[in-house]
């Protein structure tokens, strides 16, 4: 497709959007809110980032800071203290697996068999890392 027949309106970037990237993830905003503060779409948003490196580190730097609120959000609220909001736990920790399944995931291994007949279910672990931390190797641990 040329220049000339291409299909929509032309994309108004600007390289201001950087900073406000920035401050929507330290206010813990996802890419689709972002997106939507910025009145474009999820698409453009990432046209954006592929096209300009300035705003491609920006995105980056916001994902960085939405992790980072988010985290402190829910350290702040670890303790219970007389009075003050308490901390759904399981909810935080989807919430947090959804958002950042690199860093927090629940990962589920599952063993099949194979025979000519059938396929069998030897049996299936469930594995809670910690962030930034390698699962410890599974050789040789009893599937559940």
């Amino acid at each position: 497709m040329n220049k000339s027949t291409r299909v929509g309106r032309p994309s108004n970037y600007e390289q201001i959007y950087c900073q406000q990237v920035i401050d929507l993830g330290r206010q813990g905003k996802s890419y689709e809110q972002i997106a939507s503060i910025l009145g474009i779409g999820l698409r453009t948003l990432f046209t954006w980032r592929d096209t300009h490196l300035e705003f491609q580190h920006a995105l980056s730097d916001s994902k960085d800071f939405e992790m980072a609120f988010w985290e402190d959000l829910a350290q702040s609220h670890l303790i219970e203290v007389k009075n003050a909001p308490k901390l759904n736990a399981g909810l935080w920790s989807r919430s947090m697996a959804a958002r950042f399944p690199g860093k927090y995931s629940e990962r589920i291994k599952k063993e099949f068999s194979t025979s000519h007949e059938s396929t069998l279910i030897k049996g299936f672990q469930i594995i809670f890392e910690e962030p930034g931390k390698k699962p410890a190797d599974m050789e040789g641990s009893n599937p559940i």
